[in-house]
Order: structure tokens, then sequence, then C-alpha cells
């Protein structure tokens, strides 16, 4: 294999459904050169260790406290060779030595077309049920480069689904998920590994 693999941490709060997508998209698609090479939660009870455990991927717990702590997350980090991030429902600001050392290689996925729907308390189900509680037709996903401000930086792609009158957030929440699946690994492959 004459190209250099790129390895990425995946930071992730809660079940892991995207996390999971993307070890198994990178496991399956070995010509991409990108591997999950760890996995970061900031919750020891996440959904997230199981999936990453049963696929053999390594993780790590780094509690809010300890994300203060330069040295300690970076250790981790180059310990794994990490080369860039990706987030996968990561419910903590990214610190700034972090968004500095991995300038345009942090990438998230925000289950609003951005600059709807985005910033404090906008996560999973509460955004879902802002979108049916504003009577919009449609939503989607947005990935995007992090930066300093919560859900602002670059956007790589955004896919849009039509919301029904009748839709629940829950409704809304399955049609998330399927773009998900279909787009993220596909994005972030393209991202970290554009010659490909």
């Amino acid at each position: 294999m004459s190209h250099h693999e790129i390895n990425i941490a995946v930071f992730a709060s809660g079940n892991g459904t995207n996390a999971e997508n993307l070890i198994k998209y990178f496991n399956d698609n070995t010509e991409s050169g990108i591997r999950v090479s760890l996995v970061v939660t900031n919750r020891a009870g996440a959904g997230v260790v199981e999936r990453a455990k049963r696929l053999g991927v390594p993780v790590e717990h780094i509690t809010r406290d300890r994300f203060s702590d330069h040295d300690y997350v970076m250790g981790i980090l180059k310990a794994h060779h990490v080369e860039a991030i990706v987030l996968a429902g990561f419910l903590l600001m990214v610190p700034d030595y972090l968004l500095k050392y991995y300038h345009d290689r942090i990438i998230n996925i925000h289950p609003s077309l951005l600059p709807r729907y985005g910033g404090k308390g906008m996560f999973g189900i509460n955004v879902h049920k802002a979108v049916v509680e504003a009577g919009d037709t449609e939503t989607g996903i947005t990935i995007h480069l992090v930066d300093e401000i919560c859900d602002n930086g670059r956007i790589l792609f955004q896919a849009k689904v039509s919301v029904d009158p009748t839709d629940t957030p829950e409704d809304v929440e399955a049609k998330i998920h399927t773009l998900e699946r279909e787009h993220f690994s596909r994005i972030v492959a393209l991202t970290l590994a554009p010659d490909l």
C-alpha cells in the first residue's frame, strides 16, 4: 500500500449509530486509506462504548473536566496517531487547542439544515421537535468543519428530506438517520482523502 493511512478519532456522546456506521464504512472501504483508530466519549455509559468495542476499536473515556487538560488529551490522540477528528453526536464544545492543532480537520454532522436549528441545546430530538413545531416542510443534515462557534464552520455538504404535516419528531429523526447513513462516511472520505 503506497499511500499513507489516515487515522481518525470519532468523538461521540450517545448511542453511537453514526460512529458505528463510520467504523464499518472505513473497514469495508480500505482503499479510502482512512481508518477509525479511536473512539472518544465524554460519557462512560454511552451506547457508543459497546458498539466500538464490538468492532474492535479502542475507546477512551475523557470527562468534561479532563478535556481542558491539553497534555492529557493530546497524549491520547498522538498515541493513536490521530490526524483528524469526526464528531458524531458529541455534545461538548471542542476545546481551542484541538481546533488549532486539527485546523480544518475536525468534521461535524448536525441534524438540521444549518444555519437553522443550530447552537446551544440544539441536538438530537430537540432539533426535530423544533422543526415540527415550526411547521417546516423540509429539513436535513449538514456536514461541516468545526470552528470556535457552535454549529458555525464551513459547510461541506447538505442533504434535504421533506417533512410531512403528520410527521412526529420521531418520524423526522428516522428520516434524518437515513440521510446520515447515506452520506456521512462518504463526505468524511471525500473531505479527508479527496484524491481517491
